[in-house]
């Protein structure tokens, strides 16, 4: 059986060291770590900016580097171990984060004053390296080690959660626009809104919608409640109460709540009933 491109780092030519046994490849690397610097870096399965893309990573979001050619890097994500090309220059040295974003999105000022002109925006589930603190008019901000500052409200300590309940943080993104591939509150897909929302929760889940069928346990479509997964073929929605499907879909272009029995009368004429339905508690 041959392995997942979108999970395994090989080609002809190069190859991850942990495949080696498993692929041919002309030479085997370990990879050099680094980290995401760049807001939201686009990875693709081509280093080729026309294709489209297959996931986000987000700032501070660290990954191992196999390769770097013609301005892309070729890399593979600690987090869900997803492989493909990304700018190089949207990669640095690895650093120690110490928060995480926990607002659906933020601002970066240059100095402890929101009255500044921005110079980043950045997603909820991003990391940054906090080294000080200032106070404006009452409003904490944190100092970030690259410089700048943001809201300390917006941030909680790395491996501090909002709570336990992923539904509540994937109902924060209502209203997010869909993206193919997005995995940011500037714009996010089915999947991607799954996987982010349970990453606030300290919990790992697959990044896209066919390796989520597979996650947790499977139920029948009459236990449905509250946090479980329902699936078509190439989409997947979170149940945030026994008859309301909350996703990302582009009927509405948006995160959305819906009727469940209505998306699945609406959903059924273009991709046929549910294939699935999944609890992950």
């Amino acid at each position: 059986m041959e392995l997942d491109r979108r999970l395994n780092a090989f080609r002809p030519d190069l190859a991850a060291e942990a495949l080696k046994g498993q692929v041919e490849a002309a030479r085997f690397v370990k990879g050099e770590p680094a980290c995401v610097v760049a807001a939201v870096a686009p990875l693709r399965p081509h280093a080729d900016p026309a294709r489209g893309i297959d996931t986000q990573l987000l700032r501070g979001e660290s990954l191992r580097v196999f390769d770097r050619a013609n301005g892309f890097a070729w890399v593979q994500a600690d987090w869900d171990g997803y492989v493909g090309y990304l700018p190089e220059a949207m990669i640095g040295p690895p650093v120690e984060p110490t928060h995480r974003i926990a607002a659906p999105r933020t601002f970066v000022y240059p100095e402890a004053e929101l009255r500044k002109p921005v110079t980043a925006a950045l997603s909820m589930g991003s990391l940054v390296t906090v080294v000080g603190e200032a106070e404006t008019r009452g409003t904490r901000y944190f100092m970030l080690a690259e410089g700048g500052a943001v809201i300390a409200a917006h941030c909680l300590p790395v491996g501090q959660t909002p709570g336990d309940d992923y539904v509540a943080v994937a109902a924060r993104f209502v209203e997010t626009p869909y993206l193919w591939g997005g995995r940011s509150g500037f714009g996010i897909d089915c999947s991607g809104l799954v996987q982010l929302s349970l990453m606030m929760i300290g919990r790992k889940a697959p990044r896209d919608s066919d390796m989520q069928a597979s996650f947790g346990q499977e139920i029948g479509r009459d236990d449905l409640r509250r946090g479980d997964l329902v699936f078509w073929k190439g989409h997947v929605g979170i149940m945030e109460d026994e008859a309301t499907l909350l996703h990302a879909n582009g009927h509405t272009m948006t995160v959305s709540r819906e009727n469940f029995e209505a998306a699945v009368k609406r959903i059924g004429w273009l991709y046929d009933q549910p294939t699935g339905y999944r609890r992950i508690a």
